[in-house]
């Protein structure tokens, strides 16, 4: 499979992205971690679909109207209720779930997400996960 690259406009993409989302969670195995709520963190990498990077749509270059892009406050409030809508054992189910709601939107061809705990180890700044899905 090539790489595909978050932007491109050989391919007409835009990236858009949200950076360090700082979230409680509930999260993890232990009993413990049942109990109370911890940190994490959530990066978002998008590759939209740029309608004005296409030849077909040279007139929508510069339009400032909120329809013709990706909304990442929508995003980031899809994410904050994935987070919100209860406890999830693993990282990995939680950076599944936000890319797949993320791809909802057919104008996103790829979601990379990024799920990291902040306070698993004393001596590391996070552990966690990255997805990379893709439009079928």
């Amino acid at each position: 499979m090539d790489a595909m690259r978050l932007a491109d406009s050989s391919r007409f993409l835009r990236h858009v992205f949200i950076r360090d989302l700082m979230l409680q969670a509930s999260i993890g195995v232990y009993q413990s971690e049942h109990e109370a709520p911890q940190r994490i963190r959530v990066n978002i990498d998008l590759a939209a679909d740029d309608e004005g990077a296409s030849p077909m749509s040279r007139k929508s270059v510069g339009r400032d109207d909120l329809a013709r892009v990706v909304d990442y406050e929508a995003v980031a409030n899809q994410v904050r209720a994935i987070v919100l809508a209860g406890h999830v054992q693993l990282v990995e189910t939680l950076a599944e779930r936000i890319a797949e709601s993320i791809l909802q939107d057919p104008r996103i061809r790829i979601a990379r997400v990024r799920v990291e705990k902040l306070d698993v180890f004393a001596d590391a700044a996070s552990a966690g996960v990255e997805v990379e899905r893709r439009q079928r």
